[in-house]
């Protein structure tokens, strides 16, 4: 007897097929929940980064991601794009140590960061990362934004093309930290050290803890400190460490569209041109 078990999912409808399986024992596709369209600065084909909230962006990771997570392909420089100065940007990198070496006797030492440096990262080692967090080594996160990026089912996936839909990567890391409260089924069991999550695309469970809460940061330019506030604010800095060069790239892809329509058009006027009297002479 063939057994045919339908899901509908937060990713869309899955069917399975075959013998010899319950539906207990069908996998199933995560995340639980898909994330939901946000509306961000940068969406679209003329979106454009908010200054004032990858600032705020990268105060978030300082002050909370950063004792877990690390940033190894951003250099302390790249901050000029966030509308620091050099002043500002080497007292900013001061504040980190980086492990550097060895000196004229053979020793590693330990000295400020420069802003030609990379952010340090938390751990030594991957060894020393997981024995400080349950057994899980956080992942780098500079470029989460474009490796989290949660895939449509169909026919979403060919519509988001149209639409230019580049954000998944922002919608699911603003999702996931937003999404720790979500009430348990009874069927569902979580092992202990791990959190529920229904957006976290591995699996149901995460070993990383609620992260963000209400009045955890304080903001100086009258922001909300709120929770959803400060998701977005490091989904926009992240989505700006994954690609940097949106703005630019934007930019000129506009300028080559322009141009190949006018080509375009000009060719087809030359064309008619051209061939105009050999069509008047056949024709007569």
């Amino acid at each position: 007897m063939i057994n045919i078990i339908v899901y509908f999912t937060g990713m869309g409808l899955s069917i399975f097929w075959g013998t010899g399986f319950t539906k207990a024992e069908v996998s199933i596709h995560y995340p639980l929940v898909r994330p939901q369209q946000q509306k961000w600065s940068f969406s679209g084909p003329f979106g454009v980064y908010d200054r004032a909230q990858l600032q705020r962006g990268l105060k978030v990771y300082t002050e909370i991601c950063a004792t877990c997570h690390s940033l190894k392909f951003v250099a302390f420089h790249n901050l000029r794009a966030l509308n620091y100065d050099e002043q500002e940007i080497k007292s900013f990198s001061n504040q980190f140590a980086i492990k550097d070496g060895p000196n004229e006797e053979g020793n590693i030492f330990t000295r400020p960061a420069n802003p030609t440096d990379h952010f340090p990262a938390p751990f030594a080692n991957d060894i020393q990362a997981a024995f400080a967090n349950n057994g899980a080594i956080p992942s780098d996160l500079s470029l989460i934004a474009r490796a989290r990026a949660v895939p449509r089912p169909f026919p979403n996936c060919l519509t988001d093309i149209l639409k230019n839909y580049t954000t998944a990567g922002a919608d699911y890391i603003h999702a996931l930290l937003t999404g720790y409260e979500t009430t348990l089924s009874l069927e569902q069991k979580i092992s202990a050290g791990k959190w529920y999550n229904p957006f976290f695309i591995s699996g149901e469970s995460i070993a990383m803890a609620p992260p963000l809460y209400d009045g955890r940061i304080v903001y100086d330019d009258g922001s909300p400190q709120t929770r959803d506030q400060y998701a977005r604010d490091i989904a926009a800095f992240l989505t700006w460490t994954a690609d940097p060069h949106m703005e630019t790239r934007k930019k000129y892809g506009l300028r080559v569209i322009i141009f190949l329509t006018l080509y375009t058009g000009l060719i087809f006027f030359v064309k008619r041109r051209i061939w105009a009297d050999y069509d008047k002479g056949h024709r007569s």
